[in-house]
């Protein structure tokens, strides 16, 4: 079990929020955005802070067991520039047909290892081990906060991917809503569950063990294969056989079968990044049992509907189109700033 640390926090009668979740009412996703953090591209390597060593301060959450050398394995820190904010409430309210709320919800950073060259695809399977844990055991405690309705656990590595900082790093976001992409694939799963009353990941893996056309290898309970309609070259995903609908009950409660998991991720990202060494991975589990939709019907069959899985999306820039992965979109400039901005802009004619 981690070490849970106790961070101290502003006031929810004080703060105030730099960011703020806008709503679009054609496609329902959505938007965070505001006017702030300018800084982008990864931190230098100079004076880590998240190096052991570090003298820089860091809120520390949770931290898993001693490693060699050093005090910690992985552990979970507040993001130095959160776009989420775990004080106060979302306030959601109307602007006409515009819908908006504060960015209330939590953004953490899990340091995968106290070296700072050991990434996911060098350090060793225990190494990688203590991170699946540690992630587990941050998911299923944010599900413990009844607002929170979805957490994202993602990785952008490389510059054109919009890696932040040099240390091996993996990023969580908490919100008060399900993100689109997850939605569609809520959706999908449900109705594909009331015809048939199978899962439909369960079906796909069954069909693509059974062709033997798109699997890149199988190791333990775990399959890496490419998906019959990639959005991006060389898109990969990484499934457990067994049917598991939250990714945090198979590596808490099924911890035996996570050297396998380990193993499978470290040689998927190995052959990945003989294509590309820039890529997003993100991991998609189920919403939060907490807090139900009342309208949506999603979560009553979400156990059998539904099955975790992690998505691996290479940036290659020779092949590069218009596409994101991103669960929600981010924009660093508010809509307001960008009209002041060009409107002031000098043009010809």
């Amino acid at each position: 079990m981690p070490v849970e640390i106790a961070v101290d926090a502003p006031s929810p009668a004080v703060f105030t929020y730099a960011m703020e979740l806008r709503k679009d009412p054609i496609t329902r996703s959505w938007v965070i955005t505001g006017d702030d953090r300018a800084e982008s591209g990864p931190r230098p390597d100079s004076a880590c802070r998240f190096c052991p060593e570090a003298t820089a301060a860091t809120q520390v959450i949770a931290a898993m067991p001693n490693t060699v050398g050093a005090s910690w394995s992985a552990r979970a820190v507040v993001h130095p520039a959160p776009l989420y904010h775990i004080e106060g409430e979302p306030g959601r309210r109307g602007d006409g047909l515009y819908d908006t709320m504060h960015s209330v919800g939590a953004h953490e950073l899990l340091v995968e290892n106290p070296r700072h060259d050991h990434h996911l695809w060098n350090a060793s399977d225990p190494e990688i081990e203590w991170f699946l844990r540690l992630a587990a055991e941050r998911i299923f405690d944010l599900k413990r906060d009844p607002r929170i309705k979805y957490i994202s656990l993602f990785k952008d590595y490389g510059a054109h991917a919009g890696q932040e900082f040099a240390h091996p790093t993996s990023q969580i976001t908490a919100t008060m809503f399900v993100p689109r992409r997850v939605l569609y694939e809520l959706r999908a799963g449900r109705e594909y569950f009331l015809s048939k009353e199978r899962c439909v990941f369960c079906d796909i893996i069954h069909q693509e063990e059974r062709q033997a056309l798109r699997v890149i290898e199988a190791r333990g309970d775990y399959l890496a294969l490419c998906p019959y309609a990639p959005r991006v070259p060389y898109e990969t995903w990484i499934l457990p056989r067994s049917h598991e609908a939250a990714f945090e009950r198979t590596a808490l409660v099924r911890q035996g079968q996570l050297a396998d998991l380990a193993a499978l991720l470290r040689r998927t990202l190995q052959r990945v990044r003989t294509v590309t060494e820039e890529f997003h991975l993100v991991l998609h589990t189920s919403p939060n049992h907490l807090h139900p939709s009342k309208t949506l019907g999603y979560w009553k069959t979400i156990d059998d509907d539904y099955h975790w899985h992690i998505e691996i999306l290479p940036v290659l820039g020779s092949k590069a189109r218009s596409y994101t992965f991103k669960e929600v979109y981010y924009s660093p400039v508010s809509s307001e700033t960008a009209v002041k901005q060009l409107r002031g802009t000098k043009i010809d004619g």
